[in-house]
């Protein structure tokens, strides 16, 4: 493996590691290489259920590595349309970000389904300074996230936003106190793994799938995916609730 993407495991939860913290882990073709085997490995791994991405030395990923792309080595957008993970992962990914993200870097959270965010973090699409256009999905991601006069603001202004403000704009999902992110995504994480799968994975790939459908459509779609939990855990799991379990907030 190579070690500019490090792995860990921690029951169902596998943590993945960009590890370029000289570089405020910016991504070269062989991190995002590696970077997309790991995820692909954590698709096909039955134990895993949740993954988590963070990066190394207090920052997240301040996008494609420009020192590269200035040796005219062409950038292949990691979440973009001709990149190498366009579509979501196949189970929940959650990005822990500390410090520094960044053009290509947000588009790479924005790809993950949540994003906790420590409270000294910054969102910026500062690459606008050099000319280089964004991708991995960020013009695309970033506003059906956030809606599109605040996305506009970022991608024209290229202005600084604190992590207060991306989480007022439904850009990140939960705070954190700086540098307990990743602690934090963890213990999300690991609530996850706990519920039954097929009906959350099956609600998640209803809720990404009804893009672009009619309500009509979307609705025959959701029932559609529904179908497996209905037969597998949606009576079993009423019995344990019936029978007093998972109350309180806690996993049934």
């Amino acid at each position: 493996m190579n070690n500019k993407i490090q792995v860990e495991k921690s029951g169902h939860v596998t943590i993945i590691t960009i590890n370029r913290p000289e570089v405020r882990n910016a991504l070269d073709r062989e991190s995002m290489t590696a970077l997309t085997e790991q995820i692909r490995l954590f698709e096909k791994d039955d134990n895993a259920r949740v993954a988590i991405l963070t990066g190394a030395g207090g920052h997240f990923c301040s996008g494609a590595d420009l020192k590269e792309l200035a040796t005219g080595v062409k950038y292949d957008a990691w979440a973009g349309q001709d990149g190498l993970l366009a579509r979501p992962a196949k189970k929940p990914v959650i990005a822990a970000i500390e410090g520094f993200i960044c053009a290509g870097g947000l588009g790479v959270a924005l790809w993950c389904d949540l994003r906790v965010a420590g409270d000294s973090a910054s969102f910026a699409v500062l690459s606008r300074r050099w000319g280089v256009p964004m991708s991995d999905g960020t013009t695309v991601r970033l506003a059906r996230t956030v809606g599109q006069g605040f996305a506009l603001d970022m991608l024209l202004s290229a202005r600084i936003v604190t992590a207060q403000e991306a989480l007022q704009a439904g850009l990140v999902t939960r705070l954190a106190p700086t540098d307990q992110a990743l602690e934090k995504a963890l213990e999300i994480a690991n609530q996850m793994a706990e519920f039954p799968q097929v009906a959350m994975l099956s609600d998640r790939r209803s809720m990404y799938d009804q893009e672009g459908l009619s309500m009509t459509e979307a609705l025959i779609q959701e029932t559609a995916y529904a179908e497996e939990a209905k037969n597998v855990e949606a009576v079993p799991g009423a019995k344990r609730f019936a029978a007093g379990e998972g109350r309180h907030g806690e996993v049934g």
